[in-house]
């Protein structure tokens, strides 16, 4: 559940996937959230007509209320880039963004609890053995690494991410970024233990006893406080890292790549204010 919501702040706040266009992404959402919630759980028919009913009233809400907010965030990035860039600044985004994300949170919780209720005891079981199948496929995969991968896949990752918006990088941005990779603290074990106590948990309150949805609720109101001392430690040093890097980043930036981070920022702010702009009812475009 908590990835379902990152992910959906993801795609809808940074759009940090490879899709040409916004407006085309988010107006799919009514498909693409049924089709990522399947890869969890076999949802039947009647199932999905109410999780679409479900969600036509939730991206109702969230394009009134929500898109504004990620316009009116984008403007203040927009903004920053006419003087030098603090870290204070970069935290300050960083936490209009968590807030979005909370609230964004709160809002899929309540739609991901009305269709709890309607699963199947062999749907839970299920959905219970495939995010603990995911967990051995995550441990698998990154505690395999040494820690010169794991830093090797750090610096790709926020090589990548750079890219996007700033355009090809010169070899000293480069190394800035390597130099941030190398400050890493390592977190995947942490985080692996960290999601293995959720699931664990999980289980337990999807037994659904009377008054489940009211402690699911607080669980996840308090996941970041559950998260083990190590992990909280790693995540926080790894934040200040990023984000020192990025605002020495975007400081050195060329007039070249300014005008390509400009653009990018433009083109997401304008689609968003669209969107937003449209208002009125969610109706989700018909599949050909």
């Amino acid at each position: 559940m908590h990835r379902v919501y990152r992910w959906l702040l993801l795609v809808l706040l940074v759009q940090l996937t490879a899709c040409s266009s916004t407006t085309f992404f988010y107006n799919r959402l009514h498909f693409l959230v049924p089709w990522y919630l399947g890869g969890y759980v076999d949802l039947e028919q009647p199932q999905r007509q109410y999780l679409d009913e479900l969600l036509a009233t939730f991206l109702h809400q969230h394009r009134r209320e929500e898109l504004p907010r990620y316009v009116d965030i984008l403007s203040q990035a927009t903004a920053m880039l006419d003087r030098e860039i603090a870290v204070a600044d970069l935290a300050a985004l960083y936490s209009e963004a968590e807030q979005a994300a909370d609230r964004l949170q709160a809002g899929a919780l309540e739609w991901l609890l009305a269709l709890g209720a309607e699963l199947s005891d062999e749907q839970i079981r299920g959905l219970i053995t495939e995010l603990r199948d995911r967990q051995e496929e995550y441990r698998d995969q990154y505690l395999a690494r040494d820690d010169r991968q794991y830093r090797s896949d750090a610096y790709d990752s926020l090589r990548k991410n750079a890219r996007k918006y700033l355009g090809r990088l010169d070899s000293s941005q480069r190394q800035q970024l390597q130099r941030a990779s190398g400050e890493l603290k390592r977190s995947d074990g942490a985080w692996l233990d960290s999601r293995q106590a959720w699931i664990d948990y999980l289980e337990q309150i999807l037994q659904r006893q009377p008054g489940w949805q009211r402690q699911l609720r607080e669980a996840m109101a308090e996941r970041a406080e559950r998260n083990s001392p190590e992990y909280r430690d790693a995540f926080g040093h790894n934040l200040a890292v990023i984000q020192a890097a990025l605002a020495d980043l975007l400081n050195s930036r060329s007039e070249r790549q300014d005008r390509h981070l400009r653009r990018e920022l433009q083109k997401l702010h304008s689609e968003l204010h669209k969107l937003a702009e449209q208002g009125g009812a969610y109706i989700p475009p018909k599949e050909s």
